[in-house]
């Protein structure tokens, strides 16, 4: 086929020997087959900021380091300069997900490294060898469901650990092989400590996830895993081991708003008797 113009340059270094076949087309990038040696590798390739339709990047950029303030101010003035900077964030966000996620154990394909805009990466298949399919395209039994269900809320709760919340996670951002589930798609992960989208974004992805599954094990419907997770993690009791089993109880204690008030009012005079302080202290 021909050869994409993103991918010629890693073709000129040798990293790439040869583009076999387009794999996917999504709202951010297009996926090719490409073989490196020989091994069968994926070569994912970023659209254009200005041709992708993905939606609300703000959203999940709020919080996301810039190497220094000239490249800060420069994505805030929306220069070019600072768009190309926010570009290359979006594709690095992704690369160190990859990285931190499989050393948490969470089952993601492997990354090879990112080179102008083409991230290559470990192609997952099925026992047969050929693509593996997304999760949308599987038909599961009810234990398949509820095993791989199980499966995924521990990836969550290790992603969640290690400060990471997908963003974007749901039937199509999942592969299953014959292993399981595998998670793709990560450049819109966020810090889960310093994005105030987190709980939002973290309660929309295990809800998707869940809803599908549900399809197949009906028992799932209804719980609040989202809201379990979140609760833990708000009260620092968050590890890997943490099962999930989706059950949650709003809290029934009303706030004392008296007592705040009385906290605020004694805060409010303690303040006024140290100004008179400094007033007699600068009168004498």
């Amino acid at each position: 086929m021909k050869i994409p113009k993103r991918i010629q340059p890693l073709i000129d270094d040798g990293l790439v020997d040869e583009v076999l076949r387009q794999l996917m087309s999504g709202k951010e990038a297009t996926v090719f087959m490409v073989r490196c040696g020989t091994q069968i590798r994926c070569a994912k390739v970023y659209k254009d900021v200005h041709k992708r339709s993905f939606k609300q990047a703000a959203q999940y950029q709020e919080g996301r380091k810039f190497r220094n303030s000239r490249q800060a101010r420069a994505v805030k003035k929306r220069s070019r300069f600072g768009r190309e900077q926010q570009e290359e964030g979006w594709q690095n966000a992704e690369v160190s997900a990859l990285y931190r996620l499989a050393d948490a154990g969470i089952r993601v394909p492997k990354a090879f490294g990112c080179f102008d805009g083409v991230l290559l990466m470990e192609l997952i298949t099925d026992a047969d060898g050929q693509v593996a399919p997304r999760l949308s395209d599987v038909n599961l039994s009810e234990e398949e469901a509820l095993c791989q269900h199980a499966i995924m809320m521990d990836y969550v709760v290790r992603m969640l650990c290690v400060g990471l919340v997908h963003g974007d996670l749901s039937e199509f951002n999942v592969l299953v092989d014959g292993q399981g589930p595998v998670i793709i798609d990560l450049p819109q992960a966020i810090d889960a400590s310093i994005n105030n989208q987190a709980k939002e974004l973290l309660e929309r992805d295990i809800n998707n996830i869940t809803a599908f599954y549900s399809i197949f094990a009906p028992s799932l419907s209804g719980r609040r895993f989202a809201d379990e997770l979140w609760k833990i993690y708000e009260d620092g009791k968050l590890h890997p081991g943490v099962l999930l089993k989706g059950e949650f109880e709003e809290s029934l204690c009303s706030p004392d708003v008296d007592g705040l008030i009385q906290e605020i009012e004694t805060v409010i005079r303690e303040e006024d008797r140290r100004q008179d302080r400094l007033r007699e202290e600068k009168g004498d």
